[in-house]
């Protein structure tokens, strides 16, 4: 049965993806490759542990400017990121003492899957992207993700300025104006979801 439903998905993958190749999925998929993203997992979904999770957010975001500030390519800020993921660990794992908890801390960078986000006045199709993920103890709690680069949710961030210049004119529009584009977005979704699946 399931050799079946595989089939039936194949073939709704490769219908959908036949239709929505061109246009608004190959901007989606552009704009997924420009993008690194900040992912911090709670330890737990308490509210004093989802206060934690936002407090370890604030110190990370409020030091990171240094070290993304400038960047001229998502591989510039990549190789920044490998040269300071025991520096964001640390910064994390200060905060969390700080507050006075004890949880571990790590600091990675991995490519892993998102649904369809929004971002207070921006939206990024579903998809694998590349992060920078920081999981506080368990990492069993609702996470709280933004953008690195480019600097779409940083202290120093001039969000039009980077859409502007790291985006195609059509890509900045679907980024900015996620409404004009429901329809579009959610199917780019069930394709990815799709492919996510078997991945997996």
């Amino acid at each position: 049965m399931s050799r079946w439903i595989k089939a039936a998905a194949i073939g709704l993958l490769v219908a959908i993806s036949v239709q929505f190749m061109t246009g608004f999925a190959a901007d989606c998929g552009e704009i997924r490759n420009k993008v690194l993203r900040l992912h911090i997992l709670a330890n737990s979904d308490t509210q004093e542990d989802q206060d934690l999770k936002l407090a370890v957010r604030d110190r990370i975001l409020e030091e990171s400017g240094t070290l993304f500030n400038c960047l001229d390519s998502k591989e510039a800020a990549e190789q920044s990121v490998d040269e300071n993921l025991e520096q964001i660990e640390e910064i994390a794992a200060d905060e969390i003492e700080r507050q006075g908890y004890d949880y571990p801390v790590k600091a990675e960078r991995v490519r892993m899957f998102f649904d369809t986000r929004v971002y207070e006045t921006f939206t990024l199709p579903a998809g694998q992207y590349d992060a920078v993920r920081v999981t506080i103890g368990k990492a069993e709690g609702h996470n709280w993700w933004c953008v690195l680069y480019p600097m779409l949710c940083l202290p120093a961030a001039q969000p039009q300025e980077e859409l502007e210049q790291n985006f195609t004119e059509s890509q900045a529009d679907m980024i900015e104006n996620a409404e004009d584009y429901q329809v579009e977005f959610a199917t780019v979704e069930i394709i990815e979801k799709i492919k996510n699946w078997f991945a997996s």
